[in-house]
């Protein structure tokens, strides 16, 4: 957490962000924010994604170092796994790669959890969803859409999105995101098409 909280500390300072202006763009109080910048308190996988959206970044980012060469594998064991207290994880399968703000996820959400809703990144960004198994609620800017297994999504990251599990197995989903941008921006207001 103490390192997790230096680079989130970094982060902020590079863009010149005082504690009070990244709790606000993030909708993070400011007590939350010094916390887990001092590594004294785990933030959750939806508060972690707000404070990466806040500034510019991918969560991946936060957790990690980029890579410094042209190949990289990650092995099943080094692959950073975010467990959500209400019932979900989130695995980060791509490596953080220099100035590329890019990131590749499988995610699993058990049955009769909501994942909750993140914040829209900045415009220009893009999320690509499939999933594998089971079936998932993907509500882009409050409109709700059934996937089941096999179904593949794509829609501007620019909006709000949440995702949910309805079902009565487990859902498990790979995001694919590219980040846009750099800090905090205006939300997209329409709604993309079916």
């Amino acid at each position: 957490m103490g390192e997790l909280g230096q680079r989130i500390r970094g982060e902020r300072q590079a863009r010149g962000l005082s504690i009070e202006r990244l709790a606000e763009l993030s909708g993070i109080s400011r007590s939350m924010v010094s916390e887990v910048e001092r590594g004294t308190k785990t933030p959750t996988v939806l508060v972690l994604d707000r404070l990466a959206t806040a500034l510019g970044t991918s969560i991946a980012r936060l957790l990690d170092e980029p890579a410094h060469s042209a190949m990289r594998v990650l092995r099943h064991t080094e692959q950073r796994v975010l467990r959500d207290p209400s019932g979900w994880e989130r695995r980060v399968l791509s490596p953080v790669l220099g100035d590329v703000e890019f990131e590749f996820m499988r995610t699993t959400i058990g049955p009769g959890v909501d994942a909750g809703e993140f914040s829209p990144h900045a415009p220009g960004s893009r999320e690509y969803l499939a999933v594998e198994h089971g079936s998932l609620r993907l509500t882009i800017n409050g409109r709700p859409y059934e996937l089941a297994a096999g179904d593949s999504a794509y829609y501007p990251g620019d909006c709000r999105h949440a995702y949910a599990n309805d079902g009565t197995t487990d859902c498990v989903f790979y995001l694919a995101m590219e980040v846009s941008g750099v800090g905090q921006h205006e939300p997209r207001r329409e709604s993309p098409d079916a």
